[in-house]
């Protein structure tokens, strides 16, 4: 039997395993995966689609992650309404709630309906932590936009903003799961950025508005 831990990141693995990018760019005859950066995020979907299709795909994404950081709630309602008073010992709902953000952040990045391929990510965070820790997703928010009016790179501003997730949770004394569970996500967001940042040390990294540099032959 699985325990409510690892009952939520399995669920929450599921929901984020939800490919909207590449439902989205199917439902355009494009593979989004032989296309742009072959990313299945929603920036390579606007890119390559347009605004509409990227910012829907920006939204199912955030949705699911939303639903995945909130789908114990429904674990921890019934459970204490079939024994009244009863608690899940040393679990907490943030714990649950935690467990059921990173399952769907790495449901989304290694999707097991498109073979273990995935996006980077951060519309799935957002998503979860607009659950998890309102506040920090504000702060990010802000940080993102920022950084995109200066330096005009999505990459660049993802990362930003996921850095200053675990920032914010330090400094305004979230508990332990909630900076464990940003610093991870932050982490990975970074790592997952590496083909970005190489692009960005040799000067071909797209920004706002621009077509991706066509590979030099």
């Amino acid at each position: 039997m699985l325990t409510p831990l690892l009952l939520a990141a399995v669920v929450g693995y599921l929901l984020g395993s939800l490919p909207f990018g590449y439902l989205v760019a199917r439902a355009h005859g494009v593979n989004i995966f032989e296309v742009g950066s072959k990313n299945p995020g929603a920036t390579n979907v606007r890119r390559v689609l347009g605004s509409r299709a990227g910012n829907m795909v920006f939204a199912l994404d955030a949705v699911k992650g939303a639903l995945a950081t909130a789908a114990p709630w429904a674990y921890w309602y019934l459970s204490r309404e079939a024994t009244p008073g009863s608690t899940l010992g040393p679990l907490s709902l943030t714990n649950l709630e935690a467990a059921g953000l990173v399952g769907a952040f790495l449901g989304h990045s290694f999707s097991c309906f498109t073979r273990f391929r995935g996006g980077k990510g951060v519309a799935t965070g957002a998503g979860g932590f607009a659950v998890l820790f309102p506040l920090g997703v504000l702060i990010a928010l802000v940080v993102w936009l920022l950084s995109l009016a200066i330096c005009r790179y999505v990459s660049v501003s993802s990362m930003l903003a996921a850095i200053a997730l675990p920032v914010a949770a330090f400094f305004l004394g979230q508990p332990g799961i909630i900076l464990g569970a940003s610093v991870l996500i932050a982490v990975l967001v970074v790592v997952w950025h590496r083909t970005n940042l190489a692009r960005l040390a040799a000067g071909t990294e797209s920004k706002v508005g621009q077509k991706p540099a066509a590979p030099k032959s």
